[in-house]
């Protein structure tokens, strides 16, 4: 099953602040150690977008398949993907404007 939980989203945006937090207060030996031994950013933020783009393929397929007439299908459920869905890619896009804030931020800083 394809369903994703929005809970899932925040916990990895979470985890991804701890590791930004926690990276800024050590030495740079140990931020490519921290690095290399876990998840980079790069790969966390994918992860995110695949998995909204697996909750909205969800919601589609679940509202194409209430719109043909699936008896498996109920109307409740449909909603509640389309939701989630919503609900994470609202949270991507903000997760998106504030990391485009503190580029901008960082780049306007005086050297």
């Amino acid at each position: 099953m394809s369903n994703i939980d929005s809970s899932r989203l925040i916990s990895d945006l979470q985890r991804l602040a701890k590791q930004a937090q926690s990276m800024s207060t050590t030495q740079p030996n140990q931020n490519e150690q921290m690095v290399n031994g876990t998840d980079t950013f790069q790969e966390l933020l994918k992860t995110a977008i695949s998995n909204v783009n697996e909750a909205q393929k969800h919601a589609g397929d679940l509202k194409k398949s209430f719109d043909l007439g699936d008896p498996t299908v109920d109307l409740p459920e449909v909603m509640v993907a389309s939701q989630k869905a919503s609900i994470a890619f609202s949270a991507l896009v903000e997760t998106r404007n504030k990391l485009l804030e503190a580029y901008r931020d960082v780049m306007s800083m005086p050297v």
